[in-house]
C-alpha cells in the first residue's frame, strides 16, 4: 500500500500534474463507490445499515492491517491527531449509514444527485476552515452542479421522502468528512488514516448493532456482497484520500460528480429505474461544471 502525504500548504494551488493524478485516483473512487452501492442494495435484504457498516469496517480493518504489516507501513500509524480522527469518523459513520438507508428506499440516481450537494458544501467549508480561495470558476462549478441537482430532483413535483432527507443529510456529513480528511493528509499517511477509519467505525458499528443484543450474520449467499462492500469501501477511501493529498478539496470533490451518470446507467440496466430527461440534463450540467473546475485547477499550477 503506497503512502503519500501532502507536500504543500493547505491553501496552496496544486501543480497541473498533481490535479491530473488526483483525477485518475477519483476514477478509482467513482468505480468503488458505485460497486458499494450495488452490493449495499443487495446485502440490505438481510442486514440493516448498522450491520452493513460493522462488516464493511471489519473487512477493511483486516485488509489495512495485513497490507500495513506486509509493507512495513503499519509503523506509520500514530495517535497524535486522535481528536480529528474521531470527529472525522463519527461524521463519516453517520453519513454512510444515512446513505446505505437511502439507496434501499430511493432510486440510485436520485440518491447520488442529492449526495452530490456534498462538493458544494465542501467548497464553502474548505474556504472557511482550510483557507482555500473561492474563485469565480469554483463558484460557477458549484452553481452548475446545484442547477444540475435541481434538474434531477425537480423540487415541487414530488413529495419529500425519508430517502431524500437521508441522502441530503449524508451529503453534509460527507462534506465534513472531506474537510477533516484534507486536514489529516497534511501530516498523516494514508495507512494511518485508513487504520483509524476502519477501527473507529468498527467500534461504532458494533456499538450500534449490538445495542439491542441482536446482530444478524450474513448468509453464505450474502457473504460475497458483504466482502465487496468492505473492499470497495476501503478502495474508495484510499483513492479519495490519495486524491485529496494531491490537490485542494474544492477541486477534488467536484470530480466525484462523474458518479452520477455512471450510477444512472446502472439503475437503468440493472434495476429498471427510469432515466428521465431531468437526469440527463442534470448530468450534463454537473459534468460541465466539473470539467471547468478541473481545468481551472490545472491552469492554477
Amino acid at each position: 500500500m503506497t503512502d503519500r502525504t501532502a507536500q504543500t500548504p493547505l491553501a496552496a494551488a496544486a501543480a497541473p500534474a498533481q490535479v491530473g493524478l488526483a483525477a485518475l485516483w477519483m476514477l478509482g473512487a467513482i468505480a468503488s463507490f458505485s460497486a458499494m452501492a450495488i452490493a449495499g442494495r443487495a446485502a440490505s435484504l438481510e442486514l440493516d445499515t448498522f450491520e452493513l457498516m460493522t462488516y464493511r469496517s471489519a473487512v477493511g480493518f483486516v485488509i489495512v492491517v495485513t497490507a500495513g504489516l506486509l509493507s512495513g507501513h503499519i509503523r506509520q500509524v500514530t495517535t497524535r491527531h486522535m481528536g480529528r480522527h474521531i470527529l472525522r469518523n463519527i461524521a463519516h459513520f453517520t453519513g454512510q449509514n444515512l446513505w446505505f438507508y437511502a439507496i434501499t428506499v430511493s432510486p440510485l440516481a436520485l440518491v447520488f444527485a442529492l449526495e452530490f450537494t456534498s462538493p458544494l458544501w465542501t467548497i464553502g467549508l474548505a474556504a472557511l476552515f482550510l483557507g482555500e480561495r473561492l474563485t469565480r470558476i469554483k463558484l460557477l462549478a458549484g452553481a452548475m452542479g446545484f442547477a444540475g441537482i435541481l434538474a434531477i430532483v425537480q423540487p415541487g413535483n414530488a413529495a419529500i421522502s425519508p430517502g431524500m432527507i437521508a441522502a441530503a443529510s449524508a451529503a453534509i456529513m460527507f462534506a465534513t468528512t472531506a474537510i477533516f480528511t484534507k486536514r489529516l493528509t497534511a501530516t498523516e499517511t494514508i495507512t494511518c488514516i485508513l487504520f483509524w477509519l476502519t477501527l473507529i467505525q468498527l467500534g461504532l458499528g458494533l456499538l450500534t448493532s449490538l445495542y439491542d443484543g441482536d446482530m444478524a450474520l450474513p448468509s453464505l449467499a450474502m457473504l460475497p456482497w458483504v466482502v465487496i462492500i468492505g473492499v470497495a469501501g476501503l478502495a474508495a477511501h484510499f483513492c479519495l484520500t490519495t486524491a485529496l493529498s494531491l490537490a485542494p478539496a474544492s477541486i477534488v470533490m467536484p470530480m466525484d460528480f462523474a458518479r452520477l451518470p455512471v450510477i444512472a446507467v446502472i439503475g437503468v440496466l440493472f434495476y429498471d429505474e427510469a432515466l428521465s430527461l431531468g437526469v440527463v440534463l442534470g448530468a450534463i450540467l454537473i459534468l460541465t461544471g466539473n470539467f471547468l473546475n478541473i481545468r481551472a485547477g490545472r491552469r492554477a499550477g
